[in-house]
């Protein structure tokens, strides 16, 4: 079906005049009487006929009218993306992809901001094992976000926030009993982080520039576990700055600048560009990306931090 023959045909029902109806395509006269013949006989109906000097629809005509604008307003709908999409109305999965670090702050305000818009959505968290990997690409993740690393060529991104690392340990670690120097900090035994059970890192890497080195005790695969071993022991484990001062305070958890001059972590966003357009799916990203900025932000509560 040729679309122009629904566009001149919604014309011609609109303004009853071939004349008027050529003015609204931007076409002429002549080439709208040429239409309108093939449309006839399309439609084995007249559908405009004369009446002393202007043209009325016939009965046909009259109940094609509405019809056809909604057939065009479809269209329309299809060729434009997002146009017509409503969250009220959106029943969908978005499954996202990060570390538990990230989970815990952004899980609450994520869900706090879709459910007000679009209750019927539901989202699906999943570790970072599949890091690395095609899954953007396979489309079993739809959005990951983090510390961006090796990434499909196509897939896109987007950076959100940075924020540094810290230490934290428990109230009354000896590491508090004075300035926490790089020597201090690397004397003390440490918690490394990585579902991979790496024991090295850039911490590592800015100790041994200083002529220092630490003992990495124990690795544990998450954020989580390591802040609850860190509360129960002389351990030191890592946090983001200002990511979760209440739960630190109710843990009896207190955090301290890294005295390394680290780089602050980039947290970003990434999916795979045949999302890029889809209406919900921008809908999505943008009430995530604005969950994980709302985590960066310091609560009103003083901080654990000493």
């Amino acid at each position: 079906m040729d679309l122009n023959l629904l566009r001149t045909l919604d014309a011609l029902l609109q303004e009853n005049s071939v004349t008027r109806a050529a003015d609204r395509l931007g076409s002429s006269p002549a080439a709208v009487s040429r239409t309108l013949a093939r449309l006839r006989r399309a439609v084995g109906d007249p559908l405009l006929v004369r009446a002393g000097q202007g043209l009325v629809p016939t009965p046909r005509a009259v109940e094609l009218r509405e019809e056809v604008g909604a057939l065009l307003r479809g269209a329309e709908n299809v060729l434009r993306p997002g146009a017509g999409f409503d969250p009220v109305h959106l029943d969908r999965t978005f499954t996202v992809q990060t570390s538990d670090l990230v989970l815990v702050r952004v899980a609450g305000p994520l869900r706090e901001r879709i459910r007000a818009e679009a209750p019927d959505v539901d989202v699906v968290f999943l570790p970072e094992s599949l890091e690395g990997g095609p899954a953007l690409r396979q489309g079993l993740v739809d959005v990951e976000v983090g510390v961006l690393g090796q990434l499909d060529p196509e897939i896109r991104t987007r950076p959100l926030v940075s924020a540094p690392v810290v230490g934290v340990a428990r109230e009354g670690h000896p590491l508090f009993e004075g300035r926490i120097t790089a020597r201090r900090f690397a004397a003390a035994d440490h918690i490394g982080v990585s579902r991979r059970g790496k024991r090295l890192g850039p911490i590592d890497a800015a100790l041994a520039a200083r002529g220092l080195r630490r003992r990495v005790a124990v690795v544990v695969p998450g954020h989580t576990s390591g802040l609850l071993l860190a509360r129960d022991s002389d351990l030191v484990s890592l946090c983001l700055a200002d990511w979760l001062p209440d739960t630190l305070g109710a843990l009896g958890l207190r955090t301290f600048p890294i005295p390394l001059g680290l780089a602050p972590l980039e947290l970003g966003m990434a999916w795979h560009p045949r999302n890029s357009a889809d209406p919900g799916q921008r809908w999505f990203r943008e009430h995530l990306a604005a969950a994980v900025r709302q985590a960066r932000q310091p609560s009103a509560a003083p901080s654990p931090a000493s």
